[in-house]
C-alpha cells in the first residue's frame, strides 16, 4: 500500500504507548489497519523521565503495529499532556491603521502574535492560542471578523502553556525511535475529536479523560474550546493505594482494580471476599471487596472533586456558560464500575461514557472502540485531516499549472502554498520544534 494512503497516531501515555495505523474509507469513516501497544516505562504523569526506556517502548509499539498491518510507519502525529500543561484566559486588542479597509487574515495573525509576547514563567512556552470570540469597535460576540470594517479589533483567547523542555523531550524520543514528527496536538483536544459530537460541543460539554498518570479536562461551549486543565492524578494512584492498603504487589493491585473494583462501596456485601495467591510459598491473602471499593472510592472522589473545581473555575453555573450536554468520561479509568453514577452524584450533571466508535468503520476491532483508545483514535483522525489538507493543496497546484512537476518542485510549491495559508499558532510552533530537533543532531 502506498505511503499516501494511510496515517499514524501515536499516544505516549503513562501506562501504555499506542501506535495506530488507519485510513479514511469512501464513507468518511476510519478503517483501522493495524494497532500496536507496549507498556510505557519511561513516562511519569504524562512527562518523559527516561528517554532510553521511552524510545524502546515507542519502537515496540511501532513494530507491533507494522507487523499487524504489513505497513511501514514513517511520520506520526503525537499527543502531549502531563502535569506541566496549564491554561489561562487572556484578552488583547490591536488598533488598525486604516479603519476604511476591511479586516483580513493578516490582522488576525497580528493579534494572535501579540499574545505570544505574554511573559511566561521560566521554561514555559505558549503552545496553543485559541481565539474565543472577537470584538470590533466595541461590538461583541463576533465569531468571524474577516470582511468587517473597524478600527479596533479585540479578542478573548484561551492560551495553553507548557514546559518547553518536556515537549522537546517527546520530540527527541520520536526522532530517536526512527520516526518523523508529523504534528503535535494537545491530548484533551485529540480525545474530544474522537468521542464528542458537534452538537455536544455546541450545547456545552466537559470531557474528562482519566488516564494512567493524569486526568485531562476539556470544556466546550458554542463549538469553541473554553477551558483545558490537566490534573496530575489518574488510574495509577488508585492502583498505588490498593497496593499499599492491601499489602500486595502492583500487578495484583491492577488486576483487582479492573476485575473487582467499583467506585461505589455500598454495592459490595461484607461477606464478598477474593483470595490472592501469596508470594513464594506464603499463605494466600483474603481481601474484602467492600474494603477494596472503599479504597477506590476515596481516591476517585478526590480526582472528580479536583476536576469539578476546574469546571467551576470555568463558571458553568452562569446561565450563559451552562454545560447542557453535561459530562463525557473517557480514557482507561472511565471503565471503572459505577463511575458514571458517582460522577452524576458529585456534580449533579448528566454523564455518559465516551467511546470512539462513532468515527470508526463498522468492521473495526471491538478493542479499538474502547475508551482506552480514545486519545489514539483522536490523534489518528488528526493525522488523516493533515494528510487530506496536504493532498488538496497539491491537487490545487497541479490544476493551476500546466506542466508536470518533479517530486522536489512539487514539495517546494506545496510548502510555499502552505506558508501562504493561515496557520494555527500550534502549527507554527510544531514547525519550530521540528527545526530545533533537526538542528540538535
Amino acid at each position: 500500500m502506498e505511503q499516501t494512503n494511510y496515517s499514524v497516531g501515536l499516544d505516549i501515555g503513562t501506562t501504555k504507548i499506542v501506535a495506530i495505523i488507519g485510513k479514511q474509507n469512501e464513507y468518511g469513516k476510519i478503517e483501522i489497519l493495524g494497532i500496536g501497544k507496549s507498556k510505557s516505562l519511561g513516562v511519569h504523569r504524562g512527562v518523559v523521565n527516561n528517554i532510553t526506556q521511552t524510545i524502546k517502548s515507542i519502537q515496540q509499539a511501532v513494530e507491533e503495529a507494522e507487523a499487524n498491518s504489513g505497513l511501514k510507519i514513517g511520520s506520526v502525529v503525537v499527543g502531549i499532556a502531563g502535569q506541566h500543561i496549564r491554561s489561562l484566559q487572556h484578552s488583547d486588542y490591536i488598533t488598525r491603521k486604516d479603519s476604511e479597509e476591511v479586516i483580513n487574515e493578516e490582522d488576525l495573525d497580528t493579534l494572535c502574535n501579540q499574545v505570544h509576547k505574554l511573559i511566561m514563567l521560566p521554561g514555559e512556552e505558549i503552545i496553543h492560542v485559541l481565539p474565543q470570540e472577537y470584538k470590533v469597535d466595541g461590538q461583541g460576540e463576533i465569531r468571524e471578523p474577516i470582511g468587517m470594517y473597524g478600527g479596533r479589533l479585540e479578542a478573548n483567547f484561551h492560551v495553553v502553556v507548557g514546559q518547553v523542555v518536556s515537549i522537546k523531550n517527546v520530540g527527541r524520543c520520536i526522532k530517536s525511535a526512527g520516526l518523523d514528527l508529523g504534528n503535535i496536538t494537545l491530548e484533551p483536544l485529540a480525545s474530544s475529536d474522537a468521542v464528542l459530537s458537534q452538537e455536544e460541543k455546541e450545547a456545552g460539554v466537559a470531557l474528562i479523560d482519566i488516564g494512567g498518570g493524569t486526568t485531562d479536562l476539556a470544556i466546550f461551549k458554542d463549538g469553541i474550546i473554553r477551558h483545558t486543565a490537566v490534573i496530575p492524578f489518574g488510574g495509577g494512584v488508585i492502583t498505588e493505594d490498593i497496593k499499599e492498603g492491601c499489602s500486595i504487589i502492583e500487578k495484583q493491585a491492577e488486576l483487582l482494580k479492573t476485575r473487582f473494583g467499583s467506585a461505589w462501596p455500598g454495592e459490595n456485601r461484607d461477606n464478598e471476599i477474593v483470595s490472592i495467591p501469596g508470594l513464594r510459598g506464603r499463605e494466600p491473602k483474603e481481601i474484602s471487596l467492600k474494603n477494596l471499593s472503599k479504597i477506590i472510592h476515596a481516591r476517585i472522589v478526590e480526582i472528580i472533586e479536583q476536576v469539578y473545581v476546574e469546571i467551576k473555575n470555568y463558571g458553568h453555573e452562569e446561565q450563559k456558560k451552562k454545560l447542557i450536554a453535561g459530562i463525557v468520561l473517557t480514557g482507561g479509568g472511565s471503565q471503572l464500575k459505577h463511575l458514571k453514577q458517582l460522577v452524576e452524584y458529585i456534580t449533579g450533571m448528566d454523564t455518559r461514557i465516551g467511546y470512539p466508535n462513532e468515527h470508526l468503520a463498522g468492521d473495526s476491532d471491538e478493542e479499538v472502540a474502547s475508551p482506552l483508545y480514545a486519545t489514539a483514535v483522536g490523534l489518528l483522525m488528526n493525522a488523516i485531516k493533515n494528510k487530506a489538507k496536504l493532498k488538496n493543496i497539491q491537487e490545487e497546484i497541479a490544476e493551476e499549472e500546466e506542466f508536470v512537476f518533479s517530486e522536489q518542485e512539487m514539495e517546494t510549491a506545496t510548502q510555499n502554498r502552505m506558508h501562504k495559508e493561515r496557520k494555527s499558532v500550534f502549527d507554527k510552533w510544531s514547525e519550530r520544534l521540528k527545526e530545533f530537533l533537526d538542528n540538535a543532531e
